[in-house]
């Protein structure tokens, strides 16, 4: 696998350390579609349907070949995920993928802040931070069962404008595990500066869904909310969350499990581990019509955001601090 010298030189040694760190069961894989398992005992050959390309990568599930998940290098966006051919997430037909944009779909990386601030070191950057803006490095594989690959983002993968806007050094990991019904990310933040920053992070996902008007978001019942739409804070009193008109909440320590249901039959059970908060977003008539890569305009029917994040404050890392955190999603389609 060919990576950039500087990756190699300032990642990869280091990477390979914290990698293995937490990966001792995972066997060590090259990344082709034909691989080789390394047993204590002997060698096996198996076909690894790892597919890499100039702008994504592709996992094949190997007892489901209609079970898969697409990766665009670009933001290390999650485009598709498919089970037995049945599309799990939602993408804009006018999502630009070329790198030029974030794209709008499937599961965009928010890295290091929630929407835009207005003070303090992320307050030059653009709305939802670089990382959706920035192109990964695809570090391989680290497991065969799920299948597992990995992606990284450091300081030499961002532009130099977000450079000298949010001028310290990092190593984000970003792991994909692809299983029969499920599909898990996990985020891996280390602060490789010699001084503290703070950042929020956010797993951006679009739901596809049969009928905006019968879904319902479970497991919400007594949180506190901040409105962005209606500016307000309050308890969240329903024991389901309906969408009704344009609809921007973060609900704040969110302790349950979150549940994605359409007309009584469950959907989506999302799972959660270090992330506190839950974003739940859809624009509606008027928003969707305002944004130029939202199609069809009323692509808003057929479409969620159910987003598991840290996001209602900041994060704190002291140099060489590391924070991690995952999100599990079932499909029950």
């Amino acid at each position: 696998m060919e990576m950039p010298a500087r990756w190699l030189l300032h990642r990869i040694l280091p990477l390979a350390s914290r990698i293995a760190s937490h990966s001792r069961k995972h066997a060590s894989i090259r990344v082709n579609r034909f691989s080789s398992l390394y047993s204590s005992n002997r060698y096996y050959y198996i076909r690894m349907p790892i597919e890499q390309k100039d702008k994504e990568v592709i996992l094949t599930l190997p007892s489901d070949e209609s079970t898969s998940v697409k990766i665009l290098l670009h933001g290390a966006n999650i485009l598709s995920w498919t089970i037995a051919g049945k599309e799990q997430l939602w993408l804009s037909e006018g999502a630009i993928l070329d790198g030029s944009k974030a794209v709008r779909g499937g599961v965009p990386l928010v890295f290091p802040v929630f929407g835009k601030a207005g003070l303090g070191p992320t307050s030059t950057l653009p709305q939802h931070g670089f990382a959706r803006l920035s192109t990964w490095e695809f570090l391989g594989q680290v497991s065969a069962s799920p299948l597992t690959v990995q992606f990284g983002l450091g300081p030499e993968n961002v532009s130099d404008a977000f450079r000298k806007a949010w001028d310290f050094d990092f190593t984000l990991i970003y792991t994909i595990a692809l299983g029969e019904d499920t599909l898990e990310t996990a985020m891996r933040v280390e602060n490789t500066s010699k001084v503290n920053w703070d950042f929020q992070i956010l797993f951006h996902t679009y739901f596809r869904i049969p009928d905006l008007d019968k879904v319902e978001v479970n497991g919400l019942t007594g949180v506190t909310v901040k409105d962005k739409v209606s500016k307000s804070d309050y308890s969240e009193l329903n024991n389901s969350v309906t969408v009704t008109s344009e609809t921007d909440r973060v609900y704040e320590n969110v302790n349950n499990d979150v549940l994605i249901a359409s007309a009584g039959k469950a959907l989506f059970h999302i799972y959660r581990k270090n992330v506190a908060d839950v974003v739940v977003w859809n624009p509606w008539v008027n928003a969707s019509k305002n944004m130029g890569d939202f199609r069809p305009e009323d692509g808003y029917k057929s479409m969620i955001c159910v987003e598991a994040g840290s996001v209602s404050k900041w994060t704190t890392l002291c140099p060489g601090q590391t924070w991690e955190c995952s999100e599990k999603i079932k499909s029950l389609l």
